[in-house]
């Protein structure tokens, strides 16, 4: 929201259930761009309702689709926000590959937590929305993703030596080191879903009406 108020002047409004990213998000507004129009929430992102339903020229979630129980679920509250003709945008993981049972049970997650890239562009389709464009991650920005954390508890843990947290942080950020090398960085990949909510009676080449 910062940074697209910075570009292109938008108006919005940013919720989240963290006090902590709320009050980061404040503060960032305050010393970048006091005089946006935007507002920042926080609260349950599914208990969020617009003042008007349908308004947003742009709904999007970055990241976050478990707060609306899945990615299917996020697009429909999403759809719900977006003006006729507006933008939906998603940030979904997907799966490479199939994964491993191994690399499942590290991880604590199922198969069907996640699509295929494919499955994911279908499954917006199915929900009456059209695909227009993909941003998908690559290796690099996994690894910036990944390893910037490691970097991140390290100077954390050298910086805090008395945290008596720090053994569990040490442990839980090895682990996940081990899980995203053996496994996770060849297996799962993450991508920006971006659709458009068709308007009534709109036509496309396979004859549908939306």
């Amino acid at each position: 929201m910062i940074r697209l108020a910075e570009l292109f002047g938008v108006v919005g409004v940013g919720v989240d259930i963290s006090p902590y990213c709320i009050r980061d998000c404040l503060d960032k507004k305050r010393t970048r761009v006091p005089e946006a129009d935007i507002k920042f929430i926080q609260m349950d992102g599914a208990a969020y309702k617009p003042e008007h339903s349908e308004s947003f020229d742009l709904a999007m979630c970055i990241g976050a689709s478990w707060v609306f129980s899945g990615y299917r679920g996020t697009l429909r509250a999403l759809r719900k926000m977006a003006r006729p003709g507006g933008l939906v945008a998603v940030g979904e993981p997907f799966w490479l590959k199939d994964p491993s049972e191994e690399y499942l049970k590290a991880e604590g997650m199922r198969r069907e937590e996640f699509g295929t890239h494919s499955v994911n562009v279908k499954v917006g389709e199915e929900e009456g929305l059209v695909c227009l464009y993909t941003l998908v991650s690559n290796d690099d920005d996994w690894d910036h993703y990944e390893t910037f954390q490691w970097w991140a508890v390290d100077d954390y843990v050298r910086t805090h030596p008395d945290d008596p947290d720090n053994p569990e942080l040490l442990e839980k950020t090895r682990a996940g080191k081990e899980s995203y090398l053996r496994w996770g960085r060849d297996t799962l990949s993450w991508a920006i879903y971006v659709f458009r909510k068709t308007k009534a009676n709109v036509q496309y080449s396979d004859g549908a009406n939306s």
